[in-house]
């Protein structure tokens, strides 16, 4: 008999020590807010209205896929301009002519490829705003740009106000 008191002495203790330890952690009854049910998915023919929330989580996926298929054409569009303007070369033409002409074809492709460029950069800033909640407000009024406005210009910044005392002010400075 002694040797049973014993193990159940043993179990006992045992039960204590869990007991304490489920008293130490607290129990979790309710769900975080901040859980996802998975990636928002829209259609390809979804189109942002006014009726919904503005900025809610569909507008960010359109407007994100929308800006990335944007820069994917551009960057396509480089590549094959740059591709393109590297083959036809008549800069080792005899005629000056040609060669003036053509330098001057290279020099305009290269200002549209440099706007393009700087258009990317724009996209990528763009997409990074909506990683940090702040796309589709502006920054300088933190009002919101509008839904037409962005589907008009989806990398635009300010509001219209805003965007005409920008202009304003560099055509001020400009003039300086």
């Amino acid at each position: 008999m002694p040797k049973t008191s014993k193990v159940k002495k043993k179990v006992t203790k045992a039960k204590a020590k869990t007991k304490t330890i489920s008293k130490a952690k607290p129990k979790v009854t309710s769900k975080p807010k901040d859980i996802n049910k998975g990636p928002i998915k829209i259609s390809k023919t979804y189109i942002p209205k006014e009726t919904e929330k503005y900025m809610c989580e569909k507008h960010k996926v359109f407007f994100r896929m929308k800006l990335q298929e944007w820069k994917r054409e551009l960057v396509r569009a480089n590549n094959e301009a740059l591709y393109n303007g590297s083959m036809d070369d008549n800069s080792i033409s005899a005629d000056i002519v040609d060669q003036a002409s053509s330098y001057t074809d290279k020099n305009v492709e290269m200002k549209a490829i440099n706007r393009q460029i700087k258009l990317i950069s724009e996209i990528d800033k763009a997409l990074a705003r909506i990683r940090e909640d702040t796309y589709g407000f502006c920054l300088d009024t933190a009002e919101p740009i509008g839904l037409k406005r962005l589907m008009a210009r989806p990398v635009a910044k300010y509001t219209i106000a805003a965007q005409e005392k920008h202009e304003k002010d560099e055509k001020v400075h400009a003039d300086d």
